[in-house]
C-alpha cells in the first residue's frame, strides 16, 4: 500500500521537493482513505500487475488520441484487463491494437481549453477532478514540465495504473484524494473541469482552488453554466443530465462575478458550448445510459430543464 502512495508522491517530489513538508500529513490521509478503498481495487490492481509488457515504448501525448505502440504485445491480455476496469469515461486512447473508446470525447474538451489560449509550456500543473489521467498525458504533451492529478476515485485511480503500465510518464502523479486530503499548493496553473456543479458550496471550493496557485497563477475553471445575467444561477430540483450530485449551474457572468470577488482578474471566458452524443455516448467500454438516454428520459418525465451545456473561464490569481 505504501508503495502506491510512495510512487505516485516521490513523481511530485521529484519536480516540487518544496513539496515534501506535506508528505507525513498526505501519506496519513492515503492510508485512511486506503482502507476504504473500493471493494474491487485489490482484484483490478493484481490484473494490471499481472500484465508482461516489453520495456521500449512508443508514445504519442500531444494528439487527441493519446497512444502507445510497442512490438511483441498480448493484445488480448490488454483487452481483457481493459474490459475488467469498466467503464471508461474519460478518453481515446490507442494501446498497442486496441482502441480504447470513452464515453467522454476529451480531445473536444482539451481542443477547447486550446482554443481559449491555455499555454503549459514549462508550467507545473494540478488537475483537480482529474478522473482517469487522459487530461494529464495531453498536459505532458502540451510541455509542462509536471501533471498532478487529484481525484478521489480509487476507480480512476486504477485506470490510470493501468495507462502508466504503457505511458511510463516520470512527471505525471495521480492522489486518489480530495483537495481537503492533500492540500497542494504553489502551482502555475490549476485545472478544475467538471467539477464546480458537484460541490455544495462552490464559493468556498474555488477558495480551495485559488489556495493552489502561486501568485499570478491561472485556474482553468470548465462547468456546466446556464444563460442569464450575474444573479442567474439554476439548481436542480433532483437529476440532472443523469447526475445525482447537481447543485448550482451559474451563468458565465455569474461565474465572472464568483472569481473577481475572490480576487481572480478574468483572463478569458468562452462562450457556452451545448454537450451532445458527439462528445458524450455510449461505447464498447462504456455500456450503461449516456447523455442521449438521460436527456430522453427527462423529456418523457415531462421535466423542464436547461439543456447541459459547458462554458471554460480562466482567471489569473492576483
Amino acid at each position: 500500500m505504501n508503495a502506491l502512495f510512495d510512487r505516485q508522491w516521490q513523481a511530485l517530489l521529484a519536480q516540487r521537493p518544496d513539496c515534501a513538508a506535506l508528505t507525513a500529513q498526505v501519506r496519513q490521509q492515503f492510508e485512511d482513505v486506503y482502507a476504504r478503498r473500493h471493494r474491487q481495487f485489490d482484484v483490478w490492481l493484481a490484473a494490471i500487475e499481472t500484465l508482461a509488457l516489453p520495456e521500449q515504448w512508443q508514445q504519442t501525448l500531444d494528439a487527441p488520441i493519446i497512444a502507445a505502440q510497442a512490438a511483441g504485445l498480448d493484445e488480448a491480455a490488454i483487452a481483457e484487463c481493459a474490459r475488467l476496469l469498466m467503464p471508461w469515461r474519460k478518453g481515446p486512447f490507442q494501446l498497442g491494437g486496441l482502441a480504447l473508446d470513452c464515453e467522454w470525447r476529451s480531445d473536444m474538451k482539451y481542443q477547447r481549453l486550446l482554443d481559449a489560449g491555455l499555454d503549459v509550456k514549462g508550467r507545473q500543473v494540478l488537475d483537480v477532478g482529474t478522473g482517469n489521467g487522459y487530461f494529464l498525458y495531453r498536459l505532458l504533451g502540451s510541455g509542462a514540465d509536471l501533471a498532478v492529478g487529484l481525484d478521489p476515485s480509487w476507480h480512476y485511480f486504477v485506470q490510470f495504473l493501468f495507462l502508466q503500465k504503457f505511458m511510463r510518464q516520470p512527471r505525471a502523479a495521480f492522489l486518489p484524494l480530495t483537495l481537503n486530503e492533500a492540500p497542494l499548493s504553489g502551482f502555475d496553473c490549476t485545472l478544475c473541469m467538471g467539477v464546480l456543479y458537484h460541490r455544495r458550496d462552490p464559493i468556498a471550493f474555488i477558495g480551495q482552488l485559488r489556495d493552489t496557485l502561486k501568485r499570478g497563477g491561472q485556474l482553468v475553471l470548465e462547468t456546466l453554466v446556464v444563460e442569464g445575467d450575474s444573479q442567474s444561477v439554476y439548481m436542480p430540483a433532483g437529476r440532472y443530465a443523469g447526475m445525482h450530485n447537481v447543485w448550482f449551474l451559474p451563468s458565465v457572468a455569474a461565474l465572472e462575478r464568483w472569481l473577481v470577488r475572490l480576487d481572480f482578474t478574468i483572463e478569458h471566458s468562452g462562450q457556452p458550448v451545448p454537450t451532445t452524443a458527439a462528445e458524450q455516448r455510449r461505447t464498447a467500454f462504456m455500456t450503461s445510459y449516456s447523455l442521449s438516454e438521460f436527456l430522453q428520459e427527462a423529456a418523457e418525465q415531462g421535466l423542464h430543464e436547461p439543456s447541459p451545456q459547458r462554458a471554460i473561464v480562466i482567471a489569473r490569481k492576483d
